[in-house]
């Protein structure tokens, strides 16, 4: 009964991470003028959530390699941001294919490692792990890069942000007010993003805590961790698409289309507000 309550939870989870993840997808497709260096990043952080949902739902062990590559692919978006606003470099589109390299790579290797000391049986979340070695190097390649990633992510974001706050305050000491007020239109932007390193917390703070109870008693399995476990791990791909794909820039985007349907019809429609204003670059992240 357990395990059945267990696969419905990933299986809702996943669905819902599938949609949102799609819609960045379908989004970027569509919209021509989102297809930026710094949204493609998100294109394919939202393209790895929704290949990594559709193969947890039908349980393939695929679905670790997407899922590694999704934590990943937040990195590159870190680093770019990093890059652009800390360091003042413009070089960043140069290193499309080096990303390509490491996210992909990376999670290749990762995923291959994993398979070793696994009897290959797809169970509820991951693969069935037999033994203190298999437990071991499921933790090694998977949840080490993890908190890698969020350890990063988060310095990375701070380092922009505070870098960004001295900016706002030497503006501010100076008459060239449009100057002022650009500063701190990124410093809203940017704001947000200092949360971007708890979604990944979110997600998969139960997990590690699941493995490592797991590791010290695998004969006491805590039905209620392994629930928060699964239900926060498949909705990643859900809280990335929200965070990172339904910025200003999408919101405009489908706006505009919106405002070519006849007037009856989008009373139907949902309502995206967007603001009028001429945004920081930045903020299409």
């Amino acid at each position: 009964a357990s395990d059945r309550i267990l696969t419905a939870v990933n299986v809702g989870a996943s669905s819902l991470s599938f949609a949102g993840s799609s819609f960045i997808v379908l989004c970027y497709l569509l919209f021509k003028e989102l297809r930026k260096f710094s949204f493609k990043l998100v294109f394919y952080l939202a393209l790895s959530d929704m290949l990594c949902s559709f193969f947890s739902i039908i349980g393939d062990i695929v679905h670790i390699f997407f899922c590694v590559a999704s934590f990943l692919w937040t990195t590159t978006i870190a680093f770019t941001l990093h890059r652009t606003v800390v360091k003042h470099k413009t070089d960043v589109e140069d290193l499309e294919a080096m990303f390509h390299l490491y996210v992909w790579g990376t999670s290749l290797v990762m995923t291959v490692m994993r398979s070793f000391g696994n009897d290959h049986r797809f169970g509820t979340w991951c693969l069935s792990q037999t033994g203190l070695t298999g437990k071991a190097i499921h933790f090694v390649t998977f949840y080490l890069p993890l908190w890698g990633a969020i350890l990063y992510n988060g310095f990375t974001y701070w380092q922009v942000i505070r870098m960004l706050n001295n900016a706002t305050r030497m503006a501010s000491g100076m008459s060239g007010q449009a100057y002022v007020s650009d500063t701190r239109d990124n410093m809203r932007a940017l704001n947000r993003w200092g949360y971007y390193p708890l979604i990944l917390i979110g997600s998969w703070a139960f997990g590690t805590i699941n493995r490592i109870h797991d590791f010290f008693e695998p004969n006491n399995k805590i039905f209620w961790l392994s629930l928060l476990d699964i239900g926060t791990a498949s909705l990643m791909g859900l809280f990335n698409s929200i965070a990172y794909g339904l910025n200003s820039s999408v919101r405009r985007a489908i706006c505009e289309r919106l405002d070519k349907f006849p007037e009856r019809l989008n009373r139907w429609l949902p309502n995206f507000k967007y603001k009028s204003s001429q945004e920081s670059e930045l903020s299409v992240f």
